[in-house]
């Protein structure tokens, strides 16, 4: 199955389409955020602390710490990362350049949601998320991964020699 996911041409046409499906709701999300008239975090941060408390908590204790102690106080760089992260995943999933880090940001972003209590479309993305990464190289074929990743192998190989053939003192 990881083969076929991971090598098939007809596969890789499957997942041009699913990664797209996502770019799209990245960047509309993150598009909606910059242009909307000044996205503020503290507000949803603020609701999912609220939501870490009762008979029946939607948000975990240990993550309402971190919104607390650390996201609450810095909810201006939050907000900053959450509108660019969206628009910049939404953009390399789009064009399939870098996409498996793309992906794998998107995924650190949804279960940042979902730990913080939002379902929304936030499973359906896991999952298409995860189908993305694990089929590797193959989401990115037909894309710009197809260029760049051999372009920054080659690169990446001749630096490695240079280091290598560099004699050593003693």
């Amino acid at each position: 199955m990881f083969e076929l996911l991971r090598k098939n041409n007809i596969v890789a046409g499957v997942l041009a389409i699913i990664r797209i499906y996502l770019g799209y709701s990245w960047i509309t999300g993150g598009w909606g955020k910059i242009t909307g008239g000044g996205f503020d975090a503290s507000g949803f941060l603020n609701g999912a602390i609220a939501n870490s408390t009762g008979d029946h908590p939607a948000v975990q204790g240990w993550w309402a710490a971190f919104l607390e102690n650390v996201a609450l106080p810095n909810a201006s760089l939050f907000s900053f990362l959450v509108m660019w992260g969206e628009v910049l995943v939404g953009i390399a999933l789009i064009v399939g350049l870098f996409t498996n880090f793309a992906v794998l940001m998107g995924l650190v972003m949804n279960f940042s949601f979902v730990f913080s209590g939002t379902v929304s479309t936030n499973g359906q993305m896991i999952l298409l998320g995860i189908l993305v990464l694990v089929a590797g190289a193959n989401a990115g074929k037909y894309g710009l991964d197809r260029y760049a990743m051999p372009y920054l192998k080659t690169l990446f190989a001749k630096r490695t020699n240079k280091e290598f053939q560099k004699p050593v003192e003693v």
